[in-house]
């Protein structure tokens, strides 16, 4: 027996190894290894000191050799034993409650929304959106199917695709598996137009979604009515641990709709000093924000932020309302996959911030007002 157990420890930890990096829990200067110490820099992420966003993309300083970098991160040296440290020997504060996770599948009501106001916003899996913008329909992220057969998926779709509205235009946010995942992304029709970051053309040469804008961070693109503007994130990517990270780029999206209604959805990022600049530059209406995979904090904090950092990113965002999404549907982290709703209903009430939430869940629809 002995044997068998050595072997199943072993596939399981490559299991682990090979999914966590491709979801963006693992920060990528961490897929290397170091001799270096065990002491932790006191922030997570690069202080801008008085330097503009703009700036920095205006001076490219996202642009490395070959690759992109995250000006707005730091680095972390890397640390391979930690993820060892985190996924085999790490206590789970939250185990006692893993049993409890509620398997919520994705239902929506189609027809609500197509008979409904001219502006709606449907949460889907994980951290896709549906948002119908008069007759023109926008997915963000979507994933219609689980990614990793040993990652559960706690929200399984239960509507026919073709009951939903035929979305006009893609945004994908960055390449991680979570987020860009190409089965669910070859169930579109082939004149979807994408928009996307740089660096995606394989992907979507192997979809055959060609009609497609690539934007750098500050780019903006007329979308029919409506404007699109590709914003920073202090985040990463790589789809390939053989090829690396950061070959392609990562960021948020800044949306104007047609009738002016403006929407900030966040991608995935940890905390940065630059959310004041895009609320001061922006009337955000509504913050999308990516709340999941935040736990345990001495691992996740370089990649998501956790709800009290989100609470302080939509105070800088001055966004009238917040909508949190990047839960419910896969355990990327040790927090159940329904605590996200909860720990952000208690951090926005510390903060008599709790009237702005819009507590939307799986499959549910938003009409702005």
């Amino acid at each position: 027996m002995e044997p068998m157990g050595r072997r199943a420890f072993f596939n399981r930890m490559i299991r682990g190894i090979s999914a966590i990096p491709l979801m963006g829990m693992l920060p990528a200067s961490a897929l290397q290894a170091s001799t270096g110490g065990d002491a932790s820099p006191p922030l997570h992420y690069r202080p801008l000191n008085g330097t503009s966003l703009r700036d920095v993309a205006s001076q490219k300083l996202h642009h490395g050799d070959g690759r992109f970098t995250n000006p707005l991160g730091i680095h972390q040296a890397g640390r391979l034993y930690q993820l060892m440290r985190w996924k085999f020997f790490s206590f789970n504060e939250f185990g006692d409650y893993l049993d409890d996770q509620p398997v919520t599948p994705l239902a929506v009501n189609w027809e609500k929304i197509k008979d409904g106001p001219d502006l709606s916003i449907t949460f889907l899996k994980h951290a896709g959106l549906f948002i119908k913008d008069g007759d023109s329909h926008l997915l963000i992220d979507p994933i219609f199917e689980d990614i990793f057969w040993f990652i559960e998926d706690f929200s399984p779709l239960s509507f026919k695709l073709q009951d939903m509205p035929k979305p006009d235009t893609l945004l994908i946010t960055h390449g991680h598996y979570d987020h860009l995942d190409l089965p669910s992304l070859g169930k579109l029709d082939k004149d979807t137009r994408v928009i996307s970051p740089l660096g995606y053309n394989d992907e979507f040469n192997e979809l055959g979604l060609n009609r497609r804008t690539q934007l750098d961070w500050f780019d903006k693109v007329k979308d029919g009515p409506r404007e699109i503007t590709f914003l920073p994130a202090n985040h990463w990517t790589m789809r390939s641990p053989i090829i690396g990270p950061n070959t392609s780029l990562w960021g948020g999206y800044l949306l104007r709709t047609s009738g002016g209604y403006t929407i900030y959805v966040s991608g995935d990022t940890a905390y940065f000093d630059g959310f004041d600049q895009i609320g001061a530059e922006h009337n955000i209406d509504l913050a999308i924000i990516n709340l999941g995979a935040y736990e345990p904090r001495w691992f996740m904090a370089p990649s998501h932020m956790n709800p009290k950092k989100t609470v302080a990113a939509f105070k800088q965002l001055n966004a009238k309302k917040l909508i949190v999404i990047h839960w419910g549907t896969f355990r990327l982290g040790d927090e159940p996959v329904h605590f996200p709703p909860m720990h952000i209903r208690e951090a926005l009430t510390q903060e008599n911030l709790l009237d702005r939430w819009v507590d939307l869940g799986i499959g549910q629809t938003y009409f702005p007002s």
